[in-house]
Parts: structure tokens; sequence; C-alpha cells
């Protein structure tokens, strides 16, 4: 073998040798730290004072996806077709967190639950989302958390790479939280895939009622969003598996968040599909002894794959996917979608005002 070419193929084996080394290396870290997982495990309750459901009174509720901070009016996102991979700044994104924090105290609700909460994530600059929320509202409401995402590195995209993502679900209330629980969802990704992406999850917290022994389950949820309908079929099934479960013990029922689906009596006419993104369709006819509600007045979620500031918000895409189930031993007075124009995150928030009977 001539030399030249004997030093050609040493030269392309060290650097198959380097690419196969460093890509064993990124699957060894991820494996170390992607969230650990166990089909159900209970989560502490931060408590600072007790308090009983009355059933003579109404309860607020309300739902806000918070875009880990980064999501506003001036960004698009990577894995919804754009580019953007991070928030626009350390200080735009805790100027964000700041403003949602003000809507949800000045709407008072008795209980609230977000999504996309970040702890310690590179794409919201490492700001500690979840401990910002509990100091603003640790003196009037009881808290607990799950995780549904934690990686020590995202790989994708490869132009400027996710990194570290440490974040989760959390529901605050005003009332006692006796239980909570951090419930698995079918994952539908495969090895390596499922290194990097959510481990979806129930966050079910348990409220007493005075003078019963009958409790209020809440259940914070953000399902899958990105994978086959029956991965997402999936999902919705064990959720209503569980609501039946509960309901069937004469328990009040409440799901709540991110549905990433649109309620089947809500269709697409008011706000149809223009190709952004397949939105899917929860069927709601299976489910006889729940309500489904949402209310499209505005709508509940807006496209990433462009930014919103200077687009035509007339022409732009919007969906719905934030709502609430609810048990047919729980009525509702009233739900709204609060417009907040997208300003601090790509949802809008809902709120809702249930009596439980």
């Amino acid at each position: 073998m001539k030399k030249p070419i004997l030093i050609t193929l040493i030269s392309l084996g060290a650097v198959i040798g380097t690419v196969v080394a460093f890509l064993g290396g990124v699957l060894i870290f991820a494996s170390a730290t992607t969230l650990k997982i166990k089909d159900k495990e209970k989560m502490m309750v931060n408590s600072s004072f007790q308090a009983e459901i009355n059933k003579e009174n109404q309860i607020k509720l309300m739902t806000w996806n918070t875009g880990y901070g980064a999501l506003d009016e001036r960004q698009d996102c990577y894995w919804d077709g754009g580019k953007g991979v991070y928030g626009e700044s350390k200080e735009v994104v805790q100027e964000n967190i700041n403003a949602l924090k003000d809507k949800i105290s000045e709407e008072n609700p008795d209980i609230f639950i977000v999504q996309e909460l970040d702890v310690d994530s590179k794409r919201s600059y490492f700001i500690d989302e979840l401990g910002s929320f509990r100091e603003s509202f640790d003196k009037d409401y009881n808290n607990t958390f799950a995780r549904n995402f934690k990686a020590g590195l995202v790989p994708l995209p490869l132009y400027k790479m996710t990194g570290k993502v440490d974040a989760g679900i959390a529901t605050f209330s005003k009332f006692s939280i006796t239980d909570s629980e951090r419930v698995q969802l079918p994952i539908p990704f495969k090895w390596p895939m499922k290194l990097f992406n959510l481990k979806r999850c129930l966050l079910v917290s348990r409220m007493p009622i005075k003078d019963s022994d009958k409790e209020l389950v809440m259940i914070n949820l953000h399902l899958e969003a990105y994978s086959s309908e029956e991965g997402k079929a999936k999902q919705a099934s064990q959720l209503m598996d569980l609501m039946n479960e509960e309901y069937s013990k004469g328990n009040y029922v409440i799901a709540g968040g991110d549905f990433n689906q649109t309620f089947s009596h809500i269709g697409f006419d008011k706000y149809p599909n223009n190709g952004d993104w397949d939105c899917p369709v929860f069927e709601e006819s299976p489910y006889s002894d729940f309500t489904f509600e949402m209310d499209d007045t505005y709508p509940t979620c807006r496209s990433l794959k462009t930014k919103l500031e200077g687009y035509d918000k007339a022409t732009f895409q919007y969906y719905m996917i934030d709502g609430f189930i609810v048990s047919k031993n729980v009525t509702v007075s009233e739900i709204h979608t609060l417009d907040m124009g997208f300003k601090n995150t790509d949802h809008n928030p809902v709120t809702m005002n249930v009596k439980l009977a």
C-alpha cells in the first residue's frame, strides 16, 4: 500500500473514531443525567397552612402554560419549525415570568396550575422559575411540583444545542394538599431519542372537603405534542382511566392544563389548521361521565413556527388546546380564555368557576 493512501486511511480512521467517541460520550452523559422515572411517585407538598374546601362556595381555577418565560411574542421555536432555542435574554425571561405572576395575582384563583416551568435550564438562562413562583405565592398557596423534563444535554438543534433542561408542572392551591403523586404517562419515543425528550406525566393532587370523606382530585397535565397519534391516544386513555377510577369512588375530579389536542366539540372551524402543526382531536364521546371545557372566544395557543410580533395577527395560526375536563358532580358556571395577546408566552390563560355538587 502506498504511503499517501495509508496516511489518508489513518486520518480518516482517526476522524471516524473521534466522532464515534464523541457520540458515545454524549449518549453516556445523557443516560446518566436524564430524568429517572417511576410509574408512580409521591411528590413533596410545600404546605404553610391547612384549609378545607367548602362545597357551598364557588372555586376559581386557572391554567397557564408559561412557555418557560422564553416564548414571548418576539420568539419562534426550533421544535415547532422555527429557529429559536433560547429566550431573548435573561432579563426578558425574568420580565415575562414576572408578568405571568402579576396576572395570576390579579385573577386571584383558588387553584392554579402551570406547565413548562423551568428550574435550571439553559433555554431560560438557568433562572429558577419554580423558586420565583414559590417565593411570590407561598404565603397564600400550598404547592407541589413534578418534573417531566430533565436532561443534562439536549444536543438539538446542532447549530445551537438546547443544552441542559430541568423543568416540570406545578399546582398551587389555597386549600390543603393532603397528597401529591406523579403518575408517569406512556413515553412514545424509543432510545436514544427517549433520552432527550419529555417524560410527560400527570401531577395528581388531593384536596380535602369539609364535612365529607370525599376529595377533590386535581390533575395537572401537559400531554404529548410531537409523537404519533397512537402515542397521544395512549396518554389520553390513561388520563381518562384515572379520572374514571376516582369518579367511581365518589370523588370530584378535575383535569386541566395543556392537552396539545382540541376537544372534539370545539373542532377547527374558528381556528383552522394551515399545516404548521396537525393538531389532533380529543374525542369526547366515550366519556359520558365527564364534560370537556374550552372557551374559543380567543385562541389558547399560537404557532411558534414564526414570531408573532410584526406578523398579520388576523392570518396567524392559532390553536385551542388548553382547558379542563370535569366529572359530572362538578358544576361549571363559567369558563374564559383571557386574551393576553401572547405577549409573554405562547399560551393564553384559561379560568373556570366551578361548584362541587
